[in-house]
């Protein structure tokens, strides 16, 4: 990591504050993504259960959008769920900052920090995520909607016809290219401004300006981030979301880390 190179200006609620943002580079990730292992190895019951609060909500969503015949819309929501995780990950924050001072750890402790977050400007990024969602799922069911129409079809059934027709081919690549930009979007805004606006005492706002710088400045190792977290999700997927149990909380305590990489303390 280089020296600090970056300079955004804002104003927060009570005065006016320089945040700096570092330059960073791909050995600053693999360092990140090392320490929210060993944070989560250290104190895996937080994350664990925080993890499978994720899990157990993409079970109970596949059940419920097989009740209504929806199936596939499961693969866009639970992308979809990607873009608002890191709400929750307040809790992990929370650890990762502990076990950086060398504090104890507690239910109390994490829960806490979860419910303060909700009356901050944080509360204001969730608002911007989870709309964020609602138009990535609707931007799904058009481009589903353009390649089938009304007929509804079941999830093995989708991907059979996306591994063996053109047109399935077609829909899968064009879904995901479009996906991919909107991600990259979502991205941008909130890398950084969740555990800003969890650390420091600023708007929402110059939380997404200074997100958005941080990946400005680095575009090569923020895309190394942004990569990792998608075969993170690949993996939770492909292993029927019992990998959010783990991935999830690991990549949480992981973006603490490269939070603290890229924007020195106050």
């Amino acid at each position: 990591m280089s020296e600090i190179n970056v300079e955004t200006s804002v104003t927060n609620k009570n005065k006016k504050e320089i945040i700096n943002i570092n330059k960073i580079d791909y050995s600053d990730v693999i360092d990140s993504l090392g320490e929210g292992i060993r944070d989560f190895r250290s104190v895996p019951k937080y994350g664990v259960a925080i993890g499978g609060i994720y899990g157990l909500g993409g079970w109970f969503l596949y059940a419920l959008l097989n009740f209504f015949q929806l199936p596939y819309l499961f693969y866009p929501l639970l992308a979809g769920f990607a873009l608002i995780a890191p709400f929750l990950a307040a809790g992990f924050y929370d650890v990762s900052r502990r076990r950086e001072r060398g504090e104890g750890v507690s239910w109390g402790d994490v829960l806490s920090a979860m419910r303060l977050c909700c009356g901050k400007d944080l509360a204001w990024m969730a608002v911007v995520t989870v709309f964020s969602l609602i138009v990535w799922v609707d931007f799904a069911v058009f481009i589903y909607l353009m390649f089938f129409g009304l007929h509804a079809i079941t999830l093995p059934a989708l991907i059979e016809t996306i591994l063996t027709t053109p047109a399935g081919a077609l829909f899968f690549v064009i879904g995901n290219f479009f996906g991919a930009v909107f991600a990259l979007t979502v991205f941008s805004l909130t890398v950084v401004s969740f555990p800003l606006l969890y650390d420091r005492d600023v708007d929402f706002v110059t939380a997404m300006v200074t997100s958005v710088n941080s990946v400005l400045k680095n575009p090569k190792a923020m895309l190394l981030w942004l990569f990792i977290i998608g075969m993170s999700f690949i993996v939770s997927f492909l292993t029927l979301l019992v990998g959010l149990f783990f991935t999830l909380p690991i990549l949480g305590h992981a973006t603490w880390h490269l939070y603290r990489k890229l924007i020195p303390d106050a």
